[in-house]
């Protein structure tokens, strides 16, 4: 309504239609739609850790609670020791009968998300801005991934000698899945399922999501 309002208003004072804005290249709604948790990978895709850095890069733009930048990442590589975060971390957890991931679809490359400053409201604000914003990037560069918080942090930081606690692990490889949205009603079962090959994830509908108030 108000789009629409400005558009009039605009035909009304100019005496011309709004111009039309072309888009250039992937919209956050694409890429919001291709940016899938991702349980399967084509192993045949070796990610390098300059795609990793290069993901890791956006985290120097995105906003941070009272500006306070505490996280760090390490990125990890087939080369530099994926095969030692892979046996810490739990993926699937809504689907514990499938062990996922399934054998030769394992992720390849991993980032570990810690932070210099002792968890707490604001980290994990920073934490959510900075995972969903690198899953984008990834989408972007033609990748997937997947957030892991069901991991052994005593271990992961003994294994590659982290200075900082690890908080959550991405997940980063070509996605060697199909996974498909299905609108649900509020009071729905929010579980995600596999049915015939297909990964289900359930979403409740828009219209659900805006709260009405009867003054």
């Amino acid at each position: 309504m108000a789009d629409n309002y400005l558009e009039k208003r605009y035909e009304e004072t100019l005496g011309q239609q709004r111009p039309k804005v072309k888009r250039v290249g992937n919209t956050v709604d694409t890429l919001l739609r291709k940016n899938r948790s991702t349980r399967g990978y084509n192993i045949k895709y070796i990610v390098s850790e300059q795609e990793l850095r290069r993901i890791i890069e956006v985290c120097s733009k995105v906003p941070s609670a009272c500006n306070q930048q505490v996280l760090r990442f390490l990125p990890v590589t087939k080369e530099s020791g994926a095969d030692r975060v892979l046996p810490l971390v739990k993926m699937g957890a809504a689907l514990p009968e499938l062990h996922l991931p399934f054998e030769g679809t394992e992720p390849q490359a991993f980032i570990i998300c810690c932070s210099t400053a002792k968890e707490s409201p604001l980290v994990d604000v920073d934490l959510g801005i900075a995972l969903q914003s690198m899953l984008l990037k990834a989408v972007e560069m033609g990748l997937n991934g997947l957030i892991i918080g069901a991991f052994n942090r005593e271990k992961l930081r003994e294994a590659f000698n982290l200075p900082y606690p690890p908080l959550m692990v991405l997940a980063i490889g070509k996605g060697a899945e199909r996974i498909e949205l299905t609108p649900i009603g509020a009071d729905e079962s929010h579980a995600y399922y596999r049915r015939d090959g297909i990964h289900y994830v359930p979403k409740v509908r828009p219209d659900e999501l805006i709260i009405s108030t009867h003054a």
